[in-house]
């Protein structure tokens, strides 16, 4: 038994090591795929977009291998509820890179226009932004720190606070017909930015689940509860 459940915690430590490998391939797509947005180089977005192909395969190994695991082990507590994050986790850095293919094919459509310095600079700090949160959920993934996830909500604040000063920023440019793609574009890659941070945000609470055993919202849903129980009359016939 005790050399079935060492097997057992080596197979999950590859897998999270393989989660970790799978973040930083979101990571890079969300360097990448910026810099060829911003630089309006279709060759550098081709190269975005083919490679996200290899980040999908690598989230269908680790589910596959962890539905596996699932079968073989009938993990419990800890060991299960760090299996079924690690499953949720890698469909939210998949998505992420799904976002970022879409960043690439905008750097199609708007080719070969090139942005306003101003644009570029706030586009460039929604990149930053978008790569500190998804280190800092792949940060609390890889150390199990609960507080470092929570904190990703706050933080979170910083890229809506961006995607609030892009739309400004873009109604305040346009000045006719000719600039309404642009327009579009820059819109739904601000858009896109910010799905890329709710899902770092998303990774976070999977942390909180996987060291507390306390789902996401359990807490605040509960709460609800209670007040609608103490607020709400009896329904059923009074004597």
């Amino acid at each position: 038994m005790m050399v079935t459940r060492k097997a057992f915690h080596e197979e999950l430590d590859e897998l999270r090591d393989a989660v970790g490998a799978l973040g930083q391939l979101a990571i890079d797509a969300v360097e990448h795929g910026t810099t060829a947005f911003l630089d309006a180089d279709v060759a550098a977005a081709e190269a975005v977009i083919a490679g996200d192909r290899l980040l999908d395969a690598r989230m269908a190994m680790i589910e596959s291998r962890s539905c596996e695991l699932l079968a073989r082990q009938q993990p419990m507590a800890v060991d299960l509820r760090t299996v079924l994050a690690i499953l949720r986790i890698v469909h939210e850095l998949e998505r992420c890179g799904d976002y970022m293919v879409n960043i690439a094919k905008a750097a199609r459509r708007l080719y070969p226009h090139a942005l306003s310095d101003e644009m570029k600079q706030l586009i460039t700090r929604m990149r930053e932004q978008a790569v500190v949160q998804l280190r800092a959920g792949l940060d609390a993934f890889a150390r199990n720190d609960v507080a470092l996830g929570e904190a990703l909500a706050d933080m979170d604040d910083v890229m809506d606070d961006l995607q609030k000063e892009l739309l400004r920023l873009i109604f305040a440019t346009r000045s006719g017909e000719e600039d309404v793609q642009e327009a579009v574009q820059t819109a739904l890659v601000g858009r896109y930015f910010e799905r890329i941070a709710d899902h770092a945000v998303n990774v976070g609470e999977r942390v909180a689940f996987m060291v507390s055993g306390v789902a996401p919202g359990a807490i605040e849903a509960a709460g609800d509860l209670e007040v609608r129980s103490e607020e709400d009359p009896p329904s059923g016939p009074t004597t």
